[in-house]
């Protein structure tokens, strides 16, 4: 598929869900993306929205590499989630993941959105909502606007700057990226070691191409602490 083509086939959108983290910040001893959620591993329940909205065509899932036998038969085939056509194993870094995820696809689609594994309490809502603004903006993240005053700190503990909070938003995911921009950043970053890249959205910028803003969703938090994940219990159980 060349360039041109690849870029006028907005209509089809592979999701890569990278989730290959160990989650040591958890303090447990098996990774957070499969912790027990709702009577299924996290990572499934994250899974779901993807699988059953219209709008997503595949699914590509990137986990630890030691887990890429579990997530086929325990997520997977267990849960009948026949969108995702592969699992494979990711890289050290996140950074590393999101690359391999996209090798993976092949340059099938048009669109590529990027969600963190450990976001599960994503709705179809907001996945049809990012996606629709994609097919006319090149770049599209989500992400919410600052409730507490933000403040740049020295190593010794003094405050540097403080930023207008009118200016400041907080980053999630889903992000969507038409497939030949996704895939020249990230194959440019490597080149050009541009490490610790927590942010995909970042490395577009780098290249020069505006990025779109669609509001966020408060339930939409990513899972790093226990208390994250009571939290984000709180929010499904709210969700009818």
């Amino acid at each position: 598929m060349s360039k041109k083509e690849n870029a006028s086939n907005l209509n089809k959108t592979v999701a890569i869900i990278p989730a290959a983290g160990s989650g040591i910040r958890m303090g447990s001893d098996r990774a957070k993306q499969f912790t027990e959620l709702e009577g299924r591993p996290l990572l499934a329940v994250t899974l779901k929205p993807f699988q059953t909205c219209p709008a997503v065509d595949a699914i590509i899932l990137v986990v630890p590499s030691m887990d890429v036998g579990y997530c086929r038969k325990e997520i997977v085939e267990r849960f009948k989630l026949e969108k995702v056509k592969k699992v494979v194993p990711g890289g050290t870094r996140r950074q590393d993941s999101v690359r391999l995820g996209l090798e993976a696809a092949r340059k099938n689609y048009g669109l590529v959105l990027i969600h963190d594994g450990v976001r599960p309490a994503i709705d179809e809502a907001l996945i049809e909502r990012v996606i629709e603004t994609a097919k006319t903006h090149r770049a599209v993240i989500t992400a919410l606007p600052a409730k507490e005053t933000v403040k740049e700190i020295d190593s010794d503990g003094y405050v540097v700057k403080t930023y207008a909070r009118k200016q400041i938003w907080l980053v999630q995911t889903p992000q969507v990226f038409r497939y030949e921009d996704i895939e020249a950043a990230h194959q440019k970053a490597m080149i050009e070691r541009w490490d610790e890249a927590t942010d995909d959205s970042a490395l577009i910028e780098r290249l020069g191409i505006p990025v779109t803003v669609v509001e966020g969703s408060e339930k939409n938090i990513k899972v790093t602490t226990p208390h994250d994940l009571e939290l984000t219990r709180f929010f499904l159980k709210k969700t009818p």
